[in-house]
């Protein structure tokens, strides 16, 4: 463990005793992974090099992307491991610096998921506590039940996908559920080959175009990235071809979104009627929630103290279920302190046979006590 700072060492006692193994993964990493998981635009925010057989590498910009890759090298997929972290990481942040220390674990393997996510949270609420925050506000959510709002109510894929890619940003989500609306469509026959795509795998037709942008010479139109333009493209051959959505639909789904800020139990019950009058069949999530709630309770965390937010996600295509982050007041303006949550899909993206269960959470520990930097 990183022992730069007093604060790691207490917070290394705690996820030993809790049964986390320390890990230290190398600070260089392969840039293509980080860019495939979390989007080409990530790459003016990375510290580059070059190895020496010509592969072009980063400075480590988090840990849980190198723990996973980690866990897949000590053994074999589907076993159950965990992983506590602690050190520096290096990406590019306006007002922030460039190197920031971060700790937290991954329990990686556990089929028992909603158990698993209580105890996660408990976990990262002793740790909160290790830090002494003045006014801390704890908010929640659920990235699997999003996604099966949106299969729910029968949503065209390539918007399913980019609601999912906005989805955390609320701003950008409300412009693209404006976007998708059946009022917008006009068919354009310019966009005929785009339109042969519509239906296909969204990530696929977006590579396709990405690429076709590329042999072209284009990197950015308008300050907007080649994978911009491409879910454009995408987006405007769903319309065309008569994939637009209804504004019924749009209603229920902005009716989701904003259940937002009552404690878990509370949410729950807003979310059977919510299903009730939409007609919505997400009773299996629901049912997640509530059986997630009630074990959180039964680890003695007070419920009434979590705040539920229906648009609330983590921005990344591999968190799959419960999410969570916990602010500050004083330092809430540089972000959460403590971030995570499920991510059944990241073991498979990096090379595993099949889903691996996993949740976790990270420390960001220049977001809080004295040594936060405004």
């Amino acid at each position: 463990m990183y022992s730069g700072d007093a604060r790691i060492a207490a917070l290394g006692r705690l996820f030993a005793t809790a049964g986390y193994e320390a890990a230290t993964p190398p600070v260089l990493q392969p840039v293509d992974i980080f860019l495939d998981l979390a989007g080409e635009d990530l790459r003016r925010r990375l510290f580059l090099t070059t190895g020496e057989d010509g592969q072009e590498l980063c400075l480590r910009p988090d840990f849980t992307i190198p723990i996973a890759r980690h866990y897949l090298h000590q053994g074999d997929a589907g076993r159950h491991a965990s992983y506590s972290y602690a050190g520096p990481v290096f990406r590019h942040r306006a007002g922030q610096p460039s190197e920031t220390l971060q700790a937290g674990v991954e329990s990686i393997g556990r089929t028992d998921e909603e158990q698993a996510d209580a105890d996660m949270l408990r976990l990262a609420l002793d740790a909160s506590a290790q830090l002494n925050p003045k006014q801390p506000r704890i908010r929640i959510g659920d990235e699997g039940l999003f996604t099966a709002v949106l299969e729910a109510l029968d949503i065209p894929v390539v918007w399913r996908r980019r609601l999912r890619d906005v989805f955390g940003e609320r701003n950008r989500l409300d412009a693209t559920i404006a976007r998708m609306s059946a009022d917008d469509a006009k068919p354009d026959s310019k966009l005929g080959f785009l339109a042969a795509l519509e239906g296909q795998d969204p990530k696929a037709a977006v590579a396709v175009v990405e690429d076709l942008l590329s042999i072209a010479g284009i990197e950015a139109v308008g300050g907007r990235s080649a994978h911009e333009i491409a879910e454009r493209f995408l987006e405007q051959a769903a319309l065309s071809n008569g994939s637009g959505v209804s504004k019924d639909v749009t209603d229920r789904l902005t009716s989701y979104l904003n259940i937002s800020g009552p404690p878990p139990l509370r949410a729950v019950e807003t979310l059977d009627h919510f299903a009730r009058e939409t007609g919505l069949n997400i009773d299996a999530s629901i049912q997640k929630l509530a059986k997630r709630t009630d074990m959180m309770s039964k680890h003695g965390i007070d419920i009434d103290a979590l705040e539920y937010s229906g648009d609330f996600g983590r921005r990344l295509d591999y968190y799959t279920g419960f999410v969570f982050e916990m602010h500050d007041q004083p330092t809430a303006h540089l972000g959460q302190y403590i971030g995570g949550g499920r991510y059944d899909k990241l073991i498979n993206l990096l090379g595993a046979e099949q889903a691996v269960p996993a949740v976790g959470f990270t420390i960001w520990l220049n977001r809080i006590g004295a040594e936060a930097i405004a």
